[in-house]
């Protein structure tokens, strides 16, 4: 069975340099920031594609988006990052109905190599509370340890910390509820075995996980084309629920725009494998009516000594 894109990972589960007075439009389309207008906006809103998690020292603002952040008057993640009463409410939610565990789904062989995994990695709770989780939901507690870093990021984080300097209002596209309610879609055993599946091809790579490592890059190159390619490399298990995990969000969140955008600068930062492709959020806001505009979102690094 073909493992768990790590696109599908991405999707679900996201600081140097002086503010420039005008944003500066991009060369080409190799990059996460895009300006929306158009279709009777007064103003111009921001779109940016994120990734739920990055090596610390990755985690960077260019000089537009800073200065983006500073204009904005409210910025939206794909939840509100900035409700924490939402965020303890919504961990019930991150269950499996049923009273279901990954014992009941598993032969003991792939439950005790499972388990051993979760194990091995530390994670942030027990793994008698993570294997009631759904899968996937638990799979993104650990899988920041396949990564090469001292320390990881959240963009979402990044990005919130600027706004929060500001005092910008933070708001959600959807919440939080809601997203960890979309996987009961998929079947629990499914997602079970592409877990398994997930380590097994850890283990086969010597703890490297290409894919991933394939889609960190593309990240940081800032090609959403190349992007859109890896996320398709997923055929048949949870690629056939490629609708309800992106393609239904997009159309929500572009619906919910049209009521939001008018009369105000906003942020709308989502994750970036939301904005590709024909069912992308970009091509849906086009096919709306609006002018979506790359801007160049370079990263001036530090030099060093």
């Amino acid at each position: 069975m073909k493992k768990v894109s790590a696109g599908f990972l991405m999707s679900l589960l996201a600081l140097i340099g002086c503010a420039q007075p005008k944003e500066k439009e991009a060369a080409d389309n190799n990059t996460l920031l895009w300006r929306i207008s158009g279709n009777g906006l007064t103003k111009p809103s921001y779109l940016y594609g994120t990734i739920h998690m990055l090596c610390a020292d990755d985690a960077m603002l260019s000089n537009n988006m800073r200065n983006i952040i500073r204009k904005a008057d409210e910025v939206y993640f794909e939840v509100d990052l900035d409700n924490l009463f939402e965020m303890f409410s919504v961990m019930s939610k991150m269950k499996m109905k049923g009273d279901t565990t990954l014992k009941d789904l598993l032969s003991e062989t792939d439950y005790e190599k499972v388990k051993e995994y979760f194990e091995s990695k530390s994670a942030m709770l027990p793994f008698s509370t993570l294997e009631t989780f759904k899968p996937i939901l638990a799979l993104s507690t650990v899988q920041e340890k396949s990564m090469a870093c001292e320390s990881m990021a959240m963009m979402e984080g990044v990005i919130m910390e600027e706004a929060k300097k500001s005092d910008k209002k933070i708001k959600g596209m959807e919440t939080m509820a809601y997203q960890a309610g979309v996987l009961d879609s998929i079947p629990y055993k499914l997602q079970a075995e592409q877990l398994v599946s997930y380590i097994d091809n850890i283990h086969n790579n010597s703890n490297e996980d290409k894919e991933l490592n394939e889609m960190m890059s593309a990240y940081m190159s800032q090609d959403l084309q190349k992007l859109e390619e890896l996320m398709k490399k997923t055929d048949m298990g949870i690629g056939n629920f490629t609708e309800v995990l992106l393609y239904n969000r997009n159309r929500n969140w572009v619906a919910k725009m049209k009521d939001i955008l008018p009369g105000k600068t906003l942020l709308i930062a989502v994750g970036a494998g939301h904005l590709p492709g024909d069912q992308g959020v970009i091509s849906l806001l086009r096919k709306a009516g609006y002018t979506v505009t790359p801007i160049e979102n370079k990263i001036n690094r530090p030099k060093e000594i």
